[in-house]
């Protein structure tokens, strides 16, 4: 991991930013979302160089250094956190399970996509999407989305409809933001997604969040989070 500075951030997945040495790089931002206090020019950024020679950027930023702490903006990473955290046990709902019991990006039943991950425990099929959450609002309390997103609303109806089936439905908040320590739907930024996961919650969705653990190397998801509607 190297350390730079970030100059900006544009076209969804590019960012300039200058090494230690004042050099300007052109770098991989692995981040779809707005990132919302994760790229302001200045910041103190991490990020990680590949091998595979085909890639036109071989760097991708990884961590910036914000106010309010270190954020993991490498979104890519919440997937591998959660399947690294059902593997072994540390995510206490769910317990913990076999590669034979985890299936990633299964076919949603009856409709068109992928839930991230599901699950097979006790005879009852569980469905698990993960979120990963980087915006932070005030006072250690994040939010989820950080844009408006039809794509996290569409996920939030279809866990909703497999809970009705029987299954069971699982939304699990991937926290990468360190300065974060309660998640609520960010209301101001997409209503229609708040109300949507506050009436899946009623119907039996289980909303889980969990937060993550860093040294820049090397990161786990480990500890539990208070999710709340009221934030």
């Amino acid at each position: 991991m190297q350390a730079g500075t970030l100059v900006r951030r544009y076209k969804r997945f590019l960012t300039d930013i200058t090494d230690i040495n004042g050099k300007q790089l052109t770098i991989h931002c692995p981040n779809t979302g707005a990132m919302t206090g994760c790229a302001e020019p200045g910041s103190k950024i991490y990020y990680s160089r590949s091998d595979n020679q085909k890639r036109k950027y071989p760097h991708t930023l990884e961590f910036v250094e914000t106010e309010h702490g270190l954020v993991s903006v490498n979104t890519g990473r919440a997937n591998n956190l959660v399947k690294d955290a059902l593997l072994n046990g540390r995510i206490s709902e769910v317990g913990s399970l076999t590669i034979d019991q985890v299936k990633p990006e299964a076919a949603i039943p009856g409709g068109a996509g992928r839930f991230d991950f599901q699950l097979a425990q006790g005879g009852r099929t569980t469905f698990l999407e993960v979120k990963s959450v980087t915006l932070h609002l005030e006072d250690g309390l994040g939010a989820f989305p950080d844009a408006v997103s039809t794509r996290a609303l569409k996920h939030v109806k279809e866990l909703q409809t497999q809970v009705q089936k029987g299954a069971r439905g699982i939304l699990l908040f991937c926290v990468q933001h360190m300065g974060v320590h309660r998640v609520c739907p960010a209301y101001d930024i997409d209503p229609d997604y708040a109300k949507a996961l506050k009436l899946a919650a009623q119907q039996g969705m289980e909303i889980l969040a969990y937060g993550c653990q860093t040294d820049l190397q090397t990161m786990t998801l480990s500890y539990r989070l208070d999710f709340m509607f009221d934030g």
